[in-house]
Formats: structure tokens, C-alpha cells, sequence
């Protein structure tokens, strides 16, 4: 199977290919809602990012490595900062976090969740101010509890009953008053893969809402009296495209914030609705633009208070995803391309799974473009793959690449801002790639490359 007739490209691939492909000229082409804001294809046809193109990227930096579009990222922390007005916004660490990158947040005027201890004293070291962090987790250590009340962090989201208690052992032996918010588990089937969908009732996050639980954490944590509730937290899941099940979560949450009313006659002041807004890896997705999602959310919330006769709380969401993931392309050099009989062609980089295991874990689609020239071939139908011992290390599935696509071409693959870096593994003992920030043509690591010698660093025989 090399050459395919443009006609013909998308029947191959049925609903879940890249269907703007249709004619030979379009694997140059680069599809605006997959890629950085700055990213353009040069005269050379190599892509350029904040003025800098992946040639100079391959020579200075190396491949694979995560690359930045500083500006990208900055304007999508302000247009959810913008977006939500009166409201907060937590940049979900989990995503990618780094010095450098709390440093802009902090900048740009983002608040930061954190969920280790580790994440925790990253945004400490980047200057991000105690109050404006929250500390989630659902099995937080007597150790990252400590560092979270020592530090003044401004919420710690309480997952469990042991975590109840044990945050109120550590609160009267440091004589402090804990902010925190309770995770209520409401029920809400997100439509994504099982293993990221946070709300349903099977999972390990939070106290059940139908079950009661929820209420009975509200009741143990307002009747002891050493932690300062400030209200209700959810998370449903993540790679969420509308406001449908934000709307079901915001309506149970809110009759349990009336029954807070009603039983112990005070309002809750916060409440979080989380993250998970979704983001474009293929073109077969469609993510929703803040300003639409922060109408959608903000007014679903003010009915249901009204219906309920309940102040309107002071709202929070948690992007780290719809932030940061299309503000990063990974950069790759292909090692050898491999026609398998007319079934498939393998096109191999020198990354994989290590710094990109989404595909592998989640069934994750991805694209793929050449990126250090234009061709004008046909396209080919590629499967595009890592360098480690699994047959599993796939990065792409399945990708349009021109037909003379080679060893040494450039290859970038769009939307790997989330997980991507947090996620990898130095498999196969595989040195993880370093994160490289681009703006108005000068190009900084801020998370370097590790080395052999880092790996063998931890080795003590």
C-alpha cells in the first residue's frame, strides 16, 4: 500500500482518518486549529515557530524535543482569564508543569492546581503565590499535606474521610485553618476514554453524591470546626467538548449547596466546576472556544442559584489541557521508512512511547506532518512509530505523508503541550527530551534533555 489515488483517501481510513486530505498537495498543507498560533510553512517549506524553523530547532536543540510556542501559550492563558471575568482560573499542573512555565502563569494572572508534593514545590519555586494554588490528590501523604499547610497553599481539595482526618491532626498541631473544598463525585458519565472520565460512580475520586458521602464529609468537616470549608469541587472527565455534562454536574452540586443552606444555615462562597475542555489532535475535532464555554457555565450556574435561591458563588475551572496542549509540537527526525508487504508503511522516529505514551495508553489519534520541507508527491497512507521494543509504540496511527517521505526528514507531530512531557518514561532507558520555548525568534530550553549520565546517576549498583 504506497500510493493512493486522492480520490480514494478517505474510504481507506473510514471516519477516524484525517479527512481534509484530498489531493496530493495537501500533505504540505498545515490545518490551523491543529497547530501554534506562530506556525507557518517558510518558502523552504520547512515550518517555522515565533520565527525560528525546525532546521535550526534539529542543530541547536536535538530531536525529539517538545516545542513551546511561548506566545501561543500566553494568549490561551488570556483568553480563559478574559473568557471567565469574575471568575478563577486554575491552570491544571498535571499538563505540563516547569519553572519556567509557573513563571508565565504568575505573569499572565493564572491561579495553579498542583496533585504531588513534587508539583507543589515546582510552583513554589516559580513564584506563584501560596494562595493561589490549590493542592488536589486523592491520596495526598502526611508529608505533601504538611508541605501544603506550611506553604499557606489557598484551597487543598479533600478526597476521603482518612484525608479529613488527617488534615485535621496536621491543622491543630500547626495551629493553622486550612482552606479546603470537597470533591463530590456527581454521577456524570463524560462521553471520553474510561480511564479519564473522573465523575462516575466506579472510580477513585471524591465522595459519592448519591451515596451520601458527600454530605456527610460536609457535615464531619463544619462540625469539627478546624478546617475552613469554602465550598464544592467536580471534576467529570477530560477531552470534553461541550457544556452538557458541566450543566448536570453544576445542577447536583449546587441542591447539595442548598442543602448546606438549609441544615447548617450558611452558604458555601466557591465553587469549582474543574477542567477537561477538550482540544483539536485530528481535524475530526471540534473544541469548544472559552468565551462559548464561560457563557454556557457561568449562565447555567446563576439559573440554578436562582432556582434554588442561593447567592451565586464564586466560580472556578481548572484548564491545563485546552492551555498548554496546542501550544506544543513535538519534533522528530525519521530513522527509516518501511513498506511492509503493500499492508502497511512504517515510518520510525527516533521518539515514541517514552515521550509520548497517550497513543499507547489511550488509543490517543495524533497527525503528523513533515516538517523540514514541502514535497510534491502523492501522498501515502503511514503509520508513524517509535523506536522501543513494543509493537504498541505507535505515535500516529494512521497519517497522510508524502510518498517520498525518508530517513532524516523532520517529522512534527501537533497538540503534545498535555501529558506528553508529564507522562514520560525513560523506557528502554531512553533519556527524555527537553522542552524548548520559541518566541520572537529566539528559542530557550526551560526543561532540558536528560543524558545517559542522568539515568546512570540514580543507578548505585
Amino acid at each position: 500500500m504506497r500510493a493512493h489515488e486522492a480520490g480514494t483517501l478517505h474510504a481507506d481510513l473510514g471516519s477516524n482518518g484525517p479527512s481534509w486530505l484530498r489531493t496530493p498537495d495537501d500533505v504540505n498543507a498545515l490545518v490551523p486549529i491543529l497547530w501554534p498560533k506562530t506556525v507557518t510553512r517558510a518558502a523552504s517549506g520547512a515550518i517555522e515557530v515565533g520565527g525560528v524553523d525546525v532546521h535550526r530547532l534539529k542543530e541547536e536543540h536535538g530531536t525529539p524535543a517538545y516545542i513551546l510556542d511561548e506566545s501561543d501559550f500566553r494568549d490561551r492563558c488570556r483568553n480563559f482569564r478574559n473568557a471567565f471575568g469574575g471568575a478563577e482560573v486554575y491552570y491544571a499542573g498535571k499538563a505540563f508543569i516547569a519553572t519556567a512555565v509557573v513563571k508565565i502563569l504568575v505573569e499572565e494572572g493564572l491561579s495553579l492546581d498542583v496533585c504531588s508534593g513534587g508539583e507543589l514545590a515546582v510552583a513554589l519555586r516559580g513564584g506563584m503565590p501560596p494562595e493561589r494554588i490549590g493542592f488536589h490528590g486523592n491520596n495526598k501523604s502526611v508529608e505533601e499535606l504538611t508541605a501544603a499547610v506550611e506553604a499557606g497553599v489557598g484551597r487543598i481539595i479533600v478526597d476521603s474521610f482518612d484525608e479529613i482526618e488527617r488534615l485535621t491532626q496536621i491543622a491543630l498541631k500547626a495551629g493553622r485553618r486550612p482552606r479546603v473544598m470537597v470533591r463530590v463525585t456527581v454521577g456524570v458519565e463524560a462521553h471520553t476514554h474510561e480511564f479519564i472520565a473522573t465523575a462516575h460512580e466506579d472510580q477513585k475520586f471524591g465522595f459519592s453524591l448519591a451515596g451520601g458521602a458527600a454530605a456527610e464529609a460536609v457535615d464531619k468537616i463544619l462540625a469539627d470546626d478546624v478546617l475552613e470549608l469554602r465550598g464544592l469541587h467536580s471534576h467529570i472527565g477530560s477531552q470534553i467538548f461541550d457544556a452538557s455534562g458541566f450543566e448536570v454536574a453544576a445542577r447536583r452540586l449546587l441542591s447539595l449547596q442548598a442543602r448546606v443552606s438549609e441544615v447548617h444555615g450558611r452558604e458555601l462562597p466557591e465553587l469549582d466546576l474543574g477542567g477537561g475542555f477538550g482540544i483539536a489532535y485530528t481535524t475530526q475535532d471540534q473544541p469548544a472556544d472559552p468565551h462559548e464555554l464561560a457563557g454556557d457555565l457561568l449562565r447555567i450556574v446563576k439559573q440554578e442559584c436562582a432556582a434554588l435561591h442561593l447567592s451565586v458563588p464564586h466560580l472556578s475551572v481548572e484548564p491545563g489541557r485546552a492551555i498548554v496542549g496546542p501550544a506544543v509540537f513535538t519534533l522528530y527526525e525519521v530513522g527509516t521508512v518501511k513498506d511492509v508487504d503493500g499492508i502497511r508503511t512504517f515510518v520510525s522516529v527516533d521518539g515514541g512511547m517514552s515521550d509520548n505514551i497517550r497513543t499507547a495508553l489511550y488509543d490517543a489519534a495524533y497527525s503528523a506532518t513533515v516538517a523540514g520541507r514541502a514535497s510534491s508527491e502523492p501522498p501515502i497512507l503511514a503509520r508513524v512509530v517509535g523506536k522501543h521494543c513494543e509493537s504498541g509504540d505507535i505515535v500516529v496511527k494512521d497519517e497522510f505523508l508524502p510518498a517520498d517521505v525518508k530517513a532524516g526528514d523532520l517529522l512534527a507531530v501537533p497538540g503534545t503541550g498535555a501529558y506528553c512531557r508529564s507522562m514520560a518514561s525513560n523506557y528502554n532507558h531512553v533519556p527524555r527530551p527537553p522542552v524548548v520555548a520559541v518566541a520572537d525568534g529566539t528559542a530557550r530550553v526551560i526543561v532540558r534533555r536528560e543524558t545517559v549520565d542522568d539515568l546512570l546517576r540514580l543507578d548505585v549498583g
